[in-house]
């Protein structure tokens, strides 16, 4: 079967009764299931960001711990979701899809009673991590199995919006829980939402039994390595640098930065070769006839590989753009977890709400039409959004950019999903789950990387030039650069009158040196908006093999009959 033929199960229907509309009348409690698994593998790290301050006082630790187990949250699902989606073909779809929420919920209840930063760096960093791996690629495959026609296309377009969601209630849920209870209440209510999870899996199909096969031990260690490597290196960049070494980690007081290139370089090269190596190992078990731990001949199908890309692009937009939001709104503004989490409600509604109106969009536009719709209309969000960027926040402005960035993301989330997995037969859904996973880590580590790379970069540039040419003494000039030689630190605006005080200066001086550091922010942050805007903008590319057939109307006598839509160009 070629990749862009049909799943056999659709192929195979009998012509009537049509199994598509029963599946849609009958099932929607799976794709319910499968968004609330989806929704609370996305929530983790969006209500730790806000929760970070509470939680370093909870467990009396430290924000570089916690930035690490963020971090590290991060590695173990890209080191391991290739695993993940092979182990769904050897145990089951829905046998990893239960272990694995299982597993994740063990995690949130380690984490929710964790007494310190170890315990809760195994919970969430590790165990956690090793459920989702598990979780995620199993949620796109079951959908292929439980779905065919425009019920496929509306349960991706529900995963799409689940996950959107959570990335956009997150800090809402958090804020609000962490400012009047507890942040551990979210990770006991994740406990209760798996185990509702787990006891409506038996209403799960899932339709390709286990395969007895051999997973490649050295494709397991490359594939890890060379991820861990690349996204590690991203993460690191705004501190260790990209080329230029400037944070180095040292070791008894000496810098690590090999020839005076910085670590991530070295970490991001090392990470290509191995996967490049990866590859062609892939490629010798194939010919050797025994089973790769990725099926690289996918990466050959152009659908898949636009599909794949814009949803890396989207990722990557997303990360950047909730790097930047909280930090104008709590950073510059000095507004509060709970009230960033309002500010960005927006967001969620548009994007629950476009991506049913974009899976209503699929019955009369072609994918591509609808993801480019998307990619353009997110560019001009984040165009928006610098435009509202100012030492007061220009409410109206700052609303209308939420909520059609959530329009965007909503269309994107309507159509990639199904035209990625509608790219191979349904034997394959597993695979391409699991790719869309590290794509997404991936994206997420690049957008997170470069806009904060940026933020910080133009942070400093701006605060040096602000205060050479402000009317604050030589002395003072002299101290302050000084003191900001090896760059500046990302601190709230506010905060900067006390610091300046705190070293000696005088009450006017600090006032005019928080009043720079407050407008440098502001144009540190337009920059960074103007690099999300370009990245926006290179999504398109990727959008280029997406499908571009316009759907089929049924006739009268066929209305009952659903359509495939994502099919190739003719």
């Amino acid at each position: 079967m070629s990749p862009s033929d049909p799943p056999p199960d659709a192929a195979s229907a009998p012509p009537a009764p049509d199994t598509t509309t029963d599946a849609a009348k009958t099932s929607w409690t799976v794709v319910i299931a499968l968004s609330a698994a989806q929704f609370v593998m996305v929530l983790d790290s969006t209500v730790m960001n806000v929760s970070i301050s509470q939680v370093v006082s909870d467990l009396d630790t430290t924000v570089s711990a916690m930035q690490a187990a963020i971090t590290f949250y991060t590695l173990t699902m890209a080191a391991l979701m290739l695993v993940g989606a092979k182990l769904g073909d050897v145990w089951g779809r829905l046998r990893a899809f239960v272990i694995g929420s299982i597993v994740y919920a063990l995690g949130s209840l380690t984490t929710a009673l964790s007494p310190n930063i170890v315990v809760l760096f195994l919970g969430w960093s590790v165990v956690e991590g090793m459920g989702a791996v598990l979780v995620i690629p199993a949620i796109a495959a079951l959908i292929a199995d439980n779905y065919t026609g425009r019920a496929r296309v509306t349960a991706y377009a529900m995963i799409g919006a689940a996950s959107g969601a959570a990335v956009a209630a997150g800090p809402l849920i958090g804020g609000y829980l962490t400012t009047y209870a507890s942040w551990r209440y979210v990770f006991i209510g994740e406990v209760v939402v798996m185990a509702v999870v787990v006891l409506f899996a038996r209403r799960i199909v899932d339709r390709h039994a286990a395969v007895r096969m051999r997973i490649d031990l050295m494709s397991i260690v490359l594939s890890s390595a060379g991820l861990v490597l690349i996204v590690l290196g991203l993460l690191q960049s705004k501190t260790w640098g990209w080329i230029l070494p400037l944070d180095s980690p040292e070791i008894n007081g000496f810098p690590i930065a090999p020839f005076g290139i910085s670590l991530t370089t070295w970490f991001v090269l090392a990470g290509g070769v191995l996967i490049a190596r990866f590859f062609r190992r892939q490629r010798r078990l194939f010919e050797a006839g025994r089973p790769p731990l990725l099926d690289v001949t996918l990466l050959s199908i152009p659908r898949l590989r636009s599909g794949l890309g814009a949803l890396g692009a989207q990722y990557a937009v997303t990360a950047g753009l909730f790097f930047m939001i909280p930090v104008y709104l709590q950073m510059t503004l000095g507004l509060d977890a709970l009230e960033t989490g309002l500010r960005i409600f927006p967001l969620s509604i548009s994007l629950i709400l476009f991506s049913f109106a974009g899976t209503r969009l699929s019955n009369l536009w072609s994918p591509r039409t609808i993801v480019r719709i998307g990619q353009v209309v997110l560019a001009a969000s984040a165009v928006v959004l610098l435009a509202s960027v100012d030492v007061e926040l220009k409410v109206p402005a700052f609303g209308i950019g939420m909520f059609t960035a959530g329009a965007a993301l909503g269309l994107l989330a309507s159509q990639l999903g199904n035209v990625n997995m509608s790219s191979v037969g349904v034997e394959k859904s597993s695979e391409v789950g699991g790719m869309q996973g590290v794509f997404q880590n991936l994206g997420s580590s690049l957008g997170t990387a470069l806009i904060g790379s940026i933020l910080i970069g133009a942070l400093a540039t701006a605060f040096a030039g602000g205060v050479a040419s402000s009317e604050l003494p030589d002395d003072v000039k002299q101290e302050v650069a000084t003191a900001t030689a090896g760059g500046v630190e990302l601190v709230p605006a506010s905060s900067v009158q006390q610091i300046a005080e705190d070293a000696g200066l005088s009450e006017d001086d600090a006032e005019a040196l928080t009043r720079t550091y407050g407008e440098s922010q502001v144009q540190a942050l337009r920059i960074a908006f103007v690099g999300l805007i370009a990245i926006a903008l290179a999504a398109l590319l990727f959008s280029r093999n997406i499908p571009s057939e316009r759907p089929v109307r049924p006739s009268s006598r066929t209305r009952t009959r659903t359509t495939e839509v994502t099919e190739e160009p003719r």
